[in-house]
């Protein structure tokens, strides 16, 4: 295919969701996952060299144009609403789900030491967990994990980008101390 970076790019363009490189090859019908793979990589590295106001990001498992964090400013001053908040307890919960995954309700509330069903009804609403399904015990639990909208909210390439324990205390470390 004479035009296959220019195709790749349009796909790209017009994506909601993060393009999976089986997701392009089948689209285009495409044995050759090399060729995807390289016209992406000449994508990526043109618009680095170019300093567009986007870039092409690996994220959620795909690929994805994102507009570049310095210009953050004039983008929500274009699209004049608050960024999505969630409260502590809302990232309590959404933090126990990304790391225990699969994990049950129960499981949750014991780690909090509170009720958290109108928390995961909230993060269910907004894309970030879903029900994986049910465990086989008394009552047919659900099971819940994170979902691809997580990991493109955190931009995460997947689950492995999650910082660790280690990197989580090395950072709180770093933070101002807070003696009031």
């Amino acid at each position: 295919m004479d035009n296959l970076k220019a195709i790749v790019e349009s796909l790209l363009f017009v994506a909601d969701t993060p393009l999976t490189i089986d997701k392009i090859r089948s689209i285009l019908k495409l044995k050759d996952r090399k060729a995807i793979e390289n016209a992406l990589t000449t994508l990526t590295e043109e618009y680095e060299t170019q300093k567009r106001g986007f870039f092409l990001s690996k994220v959620s498992g795909g690929y994805q144009f994102r507009t570049r964090p310095e210009f953050a400013e004039w983008i929500r001053q274009m699209k004049r609403h608050k960024p999505v908040r969630l409260s502590r307890p809302a990232m309590e919960t959404l933090a126990i789900v990304a790391y225990k995954q699969p994990v049950l309700r129960s499981d949750i509330e014991h780690l909090r030491g509170v009720d958290c069903g109108g928390t995961l009804r909230t993060l269910l609403e907004r894309g970030l967990i879903r029900v994986l399904g049910r465990r086989d015990l008394p009552g047919r639990p659900m099971v819940y994990g994170t979902t691809k909208r997580f990991l493109e909210v955190f931009e995460l390439k997947d689950l492995t980008d999650l910082p660790t324990l280690k990197e989580l205390q090395d950072m709180q470390q770093s933070w101002p101390n807070d003696s009031t």
